[in-house]
């Protein structure tokens, strides 16, 4: 057997008594890699210095990559569900690894759309099917906790910048001797991010690729031991019926889950791109901050702890309480948030850090909680591509949100001369945006028994796809 063959999703049917709490550490192996995206901050200013542009210029890189995750994922979201979850990791370790490559040659030339090329639209790529890859797999091992599943995955996205944050420095202070982490310009040679870039591609490839070798899909009518479909369907906004990725798009249910995620996502990511920079200028004195650069990556690495823990937490609290119930949590309490980061959040640093720490873990919770929302609502024949089309709205929010704080803070001065102030226009626009999103949410109903399948599909398993090679 070819390694490519191995790839077939034939190839990983899981056999008699093979564990389902396996298919989570395979999981969580890739999206620990390409949660990287969150710690751009960290040598955001960096590349502001060594490209000598704007910080809107560089947190396009940022945007340009969640836009094409979420076009990636909805556009091989079918692909990924008819080949399989290893074919699918395989490809985003590719893509993700070849990302940062291009991105270091862009770096080391001075060449800012090789960067938007590689970091943004490759990595983008990998970012989207390695984030969809493992979903709708978790949700068929697990259909008795969905929300737990996909938390134990996810989590890992939101916690890819715990490991990055630390890493990153650590790196450019081995490659360059003269890096100075309080100065962003001691490294505007660009040395220490060139090899920042190609140590962090080569080693994401290598971890990937554990994920590909130990994934598995189960078999034919597998179920856990003991599992009751039927009182899993006897729960309010839950459906035993089965709807096709074309035919949920034409629900209002889709569009209005589409406005929920984009309103949740644009009112994190816009912290989120500009963490280690932002807690510097909530506490800035003149020149000074009282925070310094090493706290401001501290804050990072525990910001991308929050959305590891909300991810976990809130999405498995979602299996008892409900989807729609823990999305009122998520934005109507972050409303409150919010309204309170832009008028006290500079009283005391302890304070700041807690509120944008509780923000992000309602943040990354609602990724989590989305794929089982999704399986409550549509069922789980096309979960997965019904997923990829749904984060088009991270697309969007990946603009919107970066272009409403970076476009504020632009208007306001020159980084590092910012403080506390020109935040707050952006953070009471978020404060609009979760609102919105709040109304959507509570308008969401049960699919119309129209757009369900007429008879329930099968899934390919381990001898249909043998009898079509």
């Amino acid at each position: 057997m070819s390694f490519l063959s191995a790839l077939d999703r034939r190839h990983t049917v899981a056999p008699e008594g093979f564990s389902r709490w396996l298919i989570p550490p395979a999981a969580l192996s890739v999206h620990l890699c390409i949660g990287q995206a969150y710690a751009t901050s960290v040598y955001k200013n960096s590349l502001v210095a060594h490209f000598d542009v704007s910080q809107t210029a560089i947190g396009i890189i940022f945007s340009i990559a969640i836009v094409m995750l979420g076009l990636s994922a909805a556009v091989a979201g079918t692909w990924v569900e008819t080949n399989g979850p290893r074919k699918a990791m395989f490809v985003s370790a590719c893509f993700w690894g070849t990302g940062f490559l291009v991105g270091a040659l862009g770096i080391a030339t001075e060449q800012l759309w090789l960067v938007y090329l590689g970091y943004g639209f490759l990595g983008g790529i990998g970012l989207g099917i390695g984030y969809i890859s493992p979903v709708s797999t978790l949700i068929k091992w697990f259909p008795d906790r969905p929300g737990l599943a996909t938390g134990l995955a996810i989590m890992g996205f939101g916690g890819g910048a715990l490991i990055a944050s630390p890493a990153s420095r650590q790196l450019m202070s081995f490659y360059d001797s003269g890096y100075d982490p309080s100065d962003a310009k001691s490294i505007a040679d660009g040395h220490a991010l060139v090899m920042l870039f190609l140590t962090l591609g080569i080693v994401y490839f290598v971890i990937m690729m554990f994920g590909v070798v130990n994934i598995r899909v189960p078999r034919e009518g597998w179920r856990p031991e003991g599992f009751d479909p039927a009182a899993v369907a006897a729960k309010p906004m839950v459906t035993t019926a089965s709807v096709s990725a074309a035919n949920a798009i034409r629900t209002p249910s889709f569009w209005l889950l589409w406005i929920v995620l984009f309103c949740n996502v644009t009112a994190g990511i816009g912290i989120l791109e500009q963490a280690s920079p932002m807690i510097q200028d909530f506490f800035r004195d003149g020149d000074a901050s009282a925070v310094g650069v090493s706290a401001a990556a501290g804050f990072v690495g525990l910001l991308s702890l929050f959305n590891m823990g909300g991810r976990f937490i809130w999405s498995s609290t979602s299996d008892v309480v409900g989807r729609k119930r823990i999305y009122m949590l998520y934005l109507g309490v972050g409303i409150l948030l919010y309204v309170l980061l832009a008028s006290v959040g500079d009283s005391a640093t302890w304070l700041f850090v807690l509120l944008a720490g509780v923000i992000i873990s309602f943040y990354g919770g609602g990724f989590a909680t989305v794929p089982a929302y999704l399986r409550d609502l549509f069922g789980t024949f096309q979960v997965g591509a019904i997923h990829g089309r749904l984060l088009t709205a991270w697309s969007a929010a990946g603009v919107a949100g970066p272009l409403i704080i970076n476009g504020f803070l632009d208007a306001q001065g020159e980084p590092g001369s910012l403080t506390s102030s020109a935040y707050r226009p952006a953070l009471f626009t978020m404060v609009g945006v979760l609102a919105v999103g709040f109304v959507a949410n509570l308008l969401i109903r049960p699919v119309a028994e129209k757009y369900h399948e007429k008879s329930a599909p099968t899934e390919p398993t381990a001898e249909t796809e043998e009898a079509k090679a």
